[in-house]
């Protein structure tokens, strides 16, 4: 079924509801959007061409047009391709030319960036009046036929290691993506509200479905971004808001409604996931905001549906092994099955470390005319995440490191995300990153980038003395790097390459 289907059927439902938002400021209700995107659908198709199996690129900032645009693809029977803005012109390219997009929506400058790189590519700037004329078309009269297995969705990976992977997510990904939302992250009451403080682009865009489907209002930020000072204030207006957010945004949240003496008012739901949240920052999170906290884990390639920690249980400080379950990422969601598995993708027994493996409805298609990567990732139904884990007897899943990051020295596999937990929980340690060194005698020795807290600064003996406090002693960094700050792509993940060739410009002095 066409995802454009459930905006139809809100908009028949309860046309009148407020949909779309730019700040506290209405733009349109539902019946509003989905005509407005059924316009622009009959443009798309009648003066572009724009028709199933063809692929829409989106470089653009936050906007409620960038909704509009998604929903008036789909009517089409298109695939969108939302590429994060904050990419350069360069990587952009890259993606649009790869996935052979055949018209691009971008700001007006980045059209004249784009089109030097792009010559034969045909381009729309937002904010121009081009663009607005595409609304004047009478509207589609209705979404066209897709099938389960349709792509709807080319997600570019980060390509933190090399050049980034398509991946084919369809329309029936998003369909169990939605219900999994429903069933284990989190309800969509009437009145709610999606908060696109995230980019759009990825995984606070995908979310967008399921609050369509359940006629939610959706919120773009003034700023079109990320300002905790803006979404408390936005909570305190227009209440009901529910928003995804990496770690690094809700330390900072959560810092800024310290500081103001505030604990989130109309903030209902803030669901965090896409890298690590350390379990001092979540500690601190609930300590300082209340039940308000939601885990998901996912990758591009199961978009947000491998596991779920809701917020009973990361509010829970009742249960005798709280700790451990906070620390975890969950236990699975309705629509996947989970395994720890070993080299061969035999399952592990409970408490043993191994690759996570994942299979169900939402797991992608493959990758975008990726033969090759796609037959290393899709083994027998099961997509293998390159992460590492261990599952406990009640099947919680807790997150060791992406399994190239593992240091082995002496023999013995050391995860960097436990030493940097224990760092984590020095007062003079800000944010940290722990990689491997090669070392002719133990194989790899662990090195910690430390960014100091503010008035702080990085004293390696004291590190040492915590570290021995806290995990084993071959467990500790033997080298601690000060930082001002680490370096980070954009979506606020680490990049570990940097510091390796950081670490490689240090040694060889």
């Amino acid at each position: 079924m066409n995802l454009a289907e459930w905006l139809v059927r809100s908009a028949r439902r309860a046309g009148s509801s407020p949909a779309l938002f730019d700040g506290e400021r209405p733009v349109a209700d539902y019946a509003g959007f989905a005509g407005r995107a059924a316009r622009m659908a009959t443009a798309l198709r009648e003066k572009f061409a724009i028709g199933p199996d063809d692929r829409v690129a989106m470089f653009m900032p936050n906007s409620t047009d960038y909704l509009e645009l998604f929903y008036a693809v789909w009517f089409t029977g298109a695939a969108v391709v939302p590429i994060n803005v904050k990419l350069h012109t360069r990587e952009a390219a890259w993606i649009i030319g790869d996935a052979e997009a055949k018209l691009v929506f971008a700001l007006s400058d980045t059209c004249h960036e784009l089109q030097n790189q792009l010559p034969g590519t045909r381009l729309i700037a937002i904010d121009s009046a081009e663009f607005a004329a595409l609304r004047a078309s009478e509207p589609m009269a209705e979404p066209l036929p897709r099938a389960r297995d349709d792509l709807a969705w080319l997600f570019y990976t980060s390509g933190t290691t090399g050049k980034p992977k398509g991946v084919m997510i369809s329309n029936g990904n998003l369909h169990a993506m939605a219900f999994a939302y429903l069933a284990d992250v989190d309800d969509v009451p009437p009145g709610d509200a999606a908060l696109y403080a995230a980019p759009i682009s990825h995984g606070a865009g995908l979310y967008n479905v399921v609050n369509v489907l359940r006629g939610a209002r959706h919120v773009v930020p003034a700023s079109g971004g990320f300002d905790p000072a803006e979404i408390l204030a936005l909570g305190r207006a227009l209440g009901g808001i529910t928003m995804f957010a990496a770690p690094t945004m809700v330390r900072r949240l959560v810092e800024r409604a310290k500081a103001q003496g505030e604990t989130g008012e109309g903030l209902r739901s803030i669901i965090y996931g896409g890298g690590p949240m350390y379990l001092s920052d979540i500690e601190e999170a609930v300590a300082a905001m209340g039940p308000r906290f939601i885990q998901i884990y996912g990758q591009g390639e199961s978009p947000m549906t491998i596991t779920a920690l809701p917020r009973g249980l990361v509010a829970d400080r009742a249960h005798p092994r709280w700790r451990e379950r906070l620390g975890s990422v969950g236990t699975a969601q309705s629509c996947v099955e989970l395994r720890v598995a070993d080299a061969d993708g035999r399952a592990l027994p409970p408490g043993e470390t191994g690759e996570i493996l994942v299979r169900g409805a939402p797991v992608m298609l493959g990758y975008w005319r990726n033969e090759a990567a796609s037959a290393a990732a899709l083994k027998d139904g099961w997509l293998w995440t390159g992460d590492v884990g261990a599952l406990d007897a009640d099947g919680f899943l807790t997150l060791k490191d992406r399994s190239k990051d593992v240091i082995i020295s002496g023999g013995s596999n050391i995860y960097p995300r436990e030493v940097e937990e224990a760092l984590l929980l020095h007062p003079s340690v800000e944010e940290v990153s722990v990689i491997g060194r090669a070392s002719p005698e133990w194989g790899e020795d662990v090195v910690a980038f430390i960014v100091a807290a503010p008035g702080s600064s990085v004293d390696p003996a004291a590190l040492d003395s915590h570290c021995r406090e806290h995990i084993a002693r071959f467990k500790r960094p033997k080298h601690y790097i000060a930082l001002a700050e680490l370096p980070k792509n954009n979506y606020g993940k680490v990049l570990k390459t940097e510091l390796r060739a950081r670490l490689a410009e240090i040694f060889r002095v």
